[in-house]
């Protein structure tokens, strides 16, 4: 274990290292028994913000502030941070419509230019197999 591991483990879990990941106690054990200038120091400060911590009242919501909140939010619904996005949700329907329009406008030229292209090239053909003399020069039509 490194040194920065062991100094980030302090710092998250605190002295008490029941409360360190499992797989990492005993080998933060060692690093301390192995480096007691820089653990000690490390886990004197972090059992002293521990003590500071524990001796801090637990702050306590009365019943009153916790229904009201929830009959706040219950009341509010599906509006809450939706009031000055309506103007954004109409602009993508919008954009959205456009983008229909415009895909069924492409295919709608699509299928009437084809049949127009195609009806020269296919007069051709019927043409060009008219003008055909013997059975062994006719071709199929595809």
């Amino acid at each position: 274990m490194t040194a920065e591991r062991f100094l980030t483990l302090v710092a998250a879990y605190g002295a008490d290292r029941r409360r360190w990941p499992d797989a990492e106690r005993l080998e933060a054990d060692a690093f301390a028994a192995a480096h007691p200038d820089l653990a000690g120091p490390a886990l004197v400060e972090a059992d002293a913000v521990d003590a500071l911590l524990h001796r801090s009242p637990t702050p306590q919501v009365s019943m009153a502030l916790r229904d009201r909140v929830i009959a706040a939010a219950a009341s509010a619904g599906g509006r809450v941070g939706r009031s000055g996005r309506l103007w954004i949700d109409r602009l993508t329907l919008a954009l959205g419509a456009g983008w229909a329009v415009a895909a069924c406008a492409g295919v709608a030229a699509g299928v009437v230019m084809t049949g127009h292209l195609t009806a020269a090239a296919e007069a051709d053909a019927v043409l060009y197999q008219a003008s055909l003399l013997g059975v062994d020069d006719t071709e199929v039509l595809g």
